[in-house]
């Protein structure tokens, strides 16, 4: 109705999920991964195999998917939250290059060539997402429940402990609390949700490639989420919604300098928006809540 592929809205959605789960990690636990592609490329490559090879259907190759995410974020958790700041990231990104050379040699993965011809299966065995409109309403569907999913985990009490590990992890530690308990938790939810990004990508698409697991991936997220805004609900939103249409313009106008112009595009945010656009909307917003209230008369 407004004049945009659905595939093209589709593939945004998962990105945007993606960028979503990333938050989770970064802007709310205080926790800076490089190796998120490990977890979006493992579960579109085991979402593939099971619909193409195993002839699953898609909801519960979609679950495999994402269940086989959050183990990897088990393992790779349990190694990196022994670890803290740049040891912490430089270990998700060696695990997460591990993971790309197994998806690289295994046999079902189809090395270089990737799995290709993925079809979208029937929906319970009963409704076909062949077409773009039935795939896009679930897409939009596990789109919106992961969202408030997210927003549900994130004003919780869980979500409150998340905080105050990112503002004063050893505050929390002097309180009681089982810091590195809530962190390996908050991995395994932000590569499970990201696992389901890439399954759902991978339904969309018809394929999953290398491309899905390459490090070049982690820093798309990385980028996408500093656009939106670290920490806040609809920056990765916003984020991945600017770098997706970018790409999608771009890349037959100017083939692979789109990279270029990104990254300008995101060294300019960084230097006027520190908070992202999203982040720096909302703190404008504030500062003239807070500036109304100062000027309003007492009673």
């Amino acid at each position: 109705m407004i004049g945009l592929y659905p595939v093209f809205v589709m593939k945004l959605l998962c990105f945007a999920l993606f960028a979503c789960a990333f938050n989770l990690l970064l802007g709310f636990t205080g926790l800076l991964s490089f190796g998120h592609a490990a977890f979006f490329g493992s579960a579109a490559y085991v979402t593939g195999w099971f619909v193409k090879s195993q002839n699953w259907t898609p909801e519960m190759a979609v679950l495999a998917g994402a269940v086989a995410a959050g183990l990897i974020g088990l393992v790779v958790g349990l190694v990196a939250i022994r670890r803290q700041g740049i040891y912490f990231a430089m270990i998700t990104l060696a695990i997460a290059q591990m993971v790309y050379f197994v998806c690289l040699q295994a046999s079902f993965t189809g090395g270089e060539d990737g799995l290709q011809g993925v079809p979208r299966g029937q929906l319970l065995g009963l409704f076909s997402l062949e077409s773009d409109t039935a795939m896009y309403y679930f897409v939009v569907a596990v789109f919106v429940l992961c969202f408030l999913f997210i927003a549900r985990i994130v004003n919780s009490p869980f979500g409150q402990v998340l905080k105050m590990i990112r503002e004063n992890e050893p505050r929390a530690i002097s309180l009681g609390y089982q810091v590195d308990r809530y962190k390996l938790l908050a991995f395994m939810l932000s590569a499970a949700l990201a696992g389901l990004a890439g399954s759902l990508k991978t339904l969309v698409m018809g394929f999953a490639t290398l491309s899905d697991v390459h490090w070049s991936m982690s820093g798309e997220v990385i980028l996408m989420t500093l656009l939106g805004g670290v920490g806040t609900f609809f920056g990765p939103v916003f984020g991945a919604g600017v770098v997706i249409s970018l790409q999608n313009l771009l890349a037959d106008k100017v083939g692979s300098w789109v990279t270029v112009i990104i990254g300008a595009i995101f060294v300019i945010c960084v230097l006027a928006f520190r908070k992202g656009v999203v982040g720096e909307l909302q703190a404008f917003m504030e500062r003239r809540r807070n500036a109304a209230l100062k000027a309003k008369p007492a009673n």
